[in-house]
């Protein structure tokens, strides 16, 4: 296998963790200096597009949304991120590992998550410095 091969595995492997399918709309919110650009590249490499920016005027498959305790109110933060979310879409909260700058507590997040009307899925390591929590709202049944 070559080096390229190898290393199409590894971004392949990151952005698939997380669901992500080929021709899927991401929009990243809360973009900074500290975010995992190898997870980024990975999305983009799955996906076959760049991510949108919070100002994409348009619907999204998922929201990346890159958050820090110091960011501000996160019951916030996740209602602005489900406003462009298609039907059937989700949120991966990506938050700083425990121990490091900007923990986000697991209890904030899914107080946060509840009274925003969002479920908690799953949560993984999304990167070497940050964990993902995938929160979905729930269907509505007709």
């Amino acid at each position: 296998m070559s080096a390229t091969a190898g290393q199409a595995q590894s971004e392949r492997s990151l952005a698939e963790r997380l669901g992500l399918k080929a021709g899927q709309v991401v929009q990243e919110i809360g973009y900074d200096d500290d975010v995992d650009e190898e997870l980024r590249g990975s999305v983009e490499a799955v996906t076959g597009s760049e991510l949108v920016d919070e100002d994409y005027e348009d619907v999204v498959d998922i929201v990346l949304l890159w958050w820090r305790d110091e960011d501000g109110d996160l019951f916030e933060g996740l209602t602005d991120a489900m406003f462009p979310l298609t039907a059937g879409g989700n949120i991966w909260l990506l938050t700083p590992k425990a121990g490091r700058d900007g923990h986000v507590e697991p209890s904030e997040i899914g107080e946060a998550a509840q009274t925003a009307g969002l479920s908690q899925t799953s949560s993984i390591s999304a990167a070497k410095e940050w964990s993902g929590t995938r929160l979905v709202a729930p269907k509505v049944r007709k």
